[in-house]
């Protein structure tokens, strides 16, 4: 597709800007723990957490999803703002973006979500955050989009960026009528074609170097 510069962008948050896969993994694990059901590793984690908790749980815990729920966030919220980092790119790609309104719309839970922005001390960077549970439906609805956007006093379209690392999000941003980007390889998704977004960059150098080339 022809590439336009874009007039705002929203970010997902795990994997596409930061790192807290220490924490889900430990959130996770508890919760099957106590449920007796096997560990997952890094990598299973990895290649299956796509849908938000509220989605997600019961298809893992049935009945009792709702229990599993408040050992996986006692779990996370013991840990989480220790492990986060951000990906070694990010910084200096949303350095770059600075002239551009940004969001972030992402499965994490609402509160989850702004702590750990809070903790990183980018509270300035992004106009709103957008967590699980804050709209109506969660990703791959475009619900949490629209919401974002509308908090933002945008409105949805081409000239919106919705930037992600997995299937689920290239299906939110059309959802939502934005343009879908992804980031990475998605080697964790089943790779580019399988994700089939309408751009994709290597990593977030790539894409702030392409949006300064269009800014020219």
């Amino acid at each position: 597709m022809s590439m336009l510069a874009p007039q705002a962008i929203l970010f997902d948050w795990d994997n596409t800007l930061i790192d807290g896969w220490a924490a889900i993994e430990a959130g996770l694990n508890s919760a099957f723990a106590a449920f007796g059901k096997p560990a997952w590793t890094r990598e299973q984690v990895l290649a299956n957490v796509r849908k938000s908790l509220r989605d997600s749980f019961p298809e893992h815990f049935g009945a009792q999803w709702e229990r599993a729920r408040d050992i996986f966030y006692e779990a996370v919220r013991g840990s989480h703002l220790q492990v986060i980092r951000p990906l070694p790119a990010t910084i200096g790609m949303l350095d770059r973006l600075t002239h551009l309104p940004l969001g972030v719309v992402s499965n994490k839970q609402g509160a989850l979500l702004r702590a750990e922005a809070e903790h990183l001390g980018w509270g300035q960077r992004f106009r709103t955050l957008v967590g699980a549970g804050d709209a109506v439906a969660d990703k791959p609805s475009g619900a949490p989009l629209h919401l974002a956007l509308n908090q933002m006093g945008l409105t949805a379209g081409p000239h919106i960026w919705y930037v992600g690392d997995t299937a689920i999000d290239m299906q939110a941003a059309r959802a939502a009528g934005c343009v879908a980007v992804l980031l990475g390889d998605a080697g964790h998704d089943g790779g580019i074609a399988a994700c089939a977004p309408d751009l994709a960059f290597t990593d977030g150098v790539q894409l702030a170097a392409r949006l300064h080339a269009l800014d020219k």
